[in-house]
């Protein structure tokens, strides 16, 4: 056998336990957390019972789905909490491919674009959907009465969550690009008023169309652009080579 093929055959092996450790540590959370399935769907679900009218109540209309959509809950949490570990894995299989430079790069932006994520999705939990719940149940015509069907609140749910959270990766995005040399700071300085809009726009796509959430989110866009814009400055970055 010549030596490029047992080295393929070992990065298969090493991918193939790397995938094998994040797995079986996804599944351990997961069987930790089954048991509290049921109340992460209510924790989940609060924004939107604390702005029902009084005796309000969200239904399911599907045979199954009082079972599988907490099932569903308990493993989205299970992997955002196993996701640093994951991700360690990861860093663990590309690590010896990397030049040092490289290296000392990486793990910080992996860091950083992990708490950014969670960031956007805690701001659009605690921020947004209280705002956004009390705009629809506060137009909602006299007589009609707001009972949401579970699996489509999670729907909407994990719809906002990536929005907020891909947002909130922008000071990421931005760093990289100007490290890979796609573009430069004073670059991006000038198109900031493209920006701005972009992000107005953004946020009248992924939010409802009350003006508050659209506002919500496209003003956050457009501050961690120009966070972004400060540390690329502040950091210097520009291409290395080792």
């Amino acid at each position: 056998m010549s030596s490029t093929s047992e080295t393929l055959i070992a990065h298969l092996l090493e991918l193939r336990s790397r995938l094998l450790h994040a797995v079986m540590a996804l599944l351990l959370v997961f069987l930790c957390l089954f048991p509290w399935a049921a109340d992460l769907y209510t924790l989940l679900a609060q924004p939107l019972l604390d702005k029902l009218p009084k005796g309000g109540q969200m239904i399911a209309t599907g045979v199954t789905t009082p079972f599988f959509v907490p099932i569903k809950v308990a493993m989205m949490a299970a992997f955002l909490i196993a996701l640093p570990y994951i991700f360690w894995q990861m860093w663990r299989f590309v690590a010896p491919g990397l030049y040092a430079h490289e290296k000392r790069l990486v793990w910080p932006l992996v860091s950083a674009s992990t708490l950014l994520f969670f960031s956007g999705m805690a701001f659009a939990y605690f921020a947004v959907f209280p705002v956004v719940f009390g705009f629809i149940t506060g137009v909602a015509p006299q007589g009609v009465a707001v009972m949401t069907d579970i699996d489509e609140y999670l729907s909407f749910v994990i719809g906002m969550f990536l929005a907020f959270g891909i947002t909130f990766e922008v000071p990421v995005a931005v760093v990289l690009l100007v490290r890979m040399g796609m573009v430069t700071v004073e670059k991006l300085r000038e198109i900031r008023s493209y920006v701005v809009v972009g992000a107005f726009v953004v946020g009248a796509i992924f939010t409802p169309p009350d003006v508050v959430s659209q506002f919500m989110l496209a003003i956050p866009l457009w501050l961690l652009y120009e966070a972004g814009i400060v540390v690329a400055s502040w950091t210097g970055m520009a291409p290395k080579s080792d």
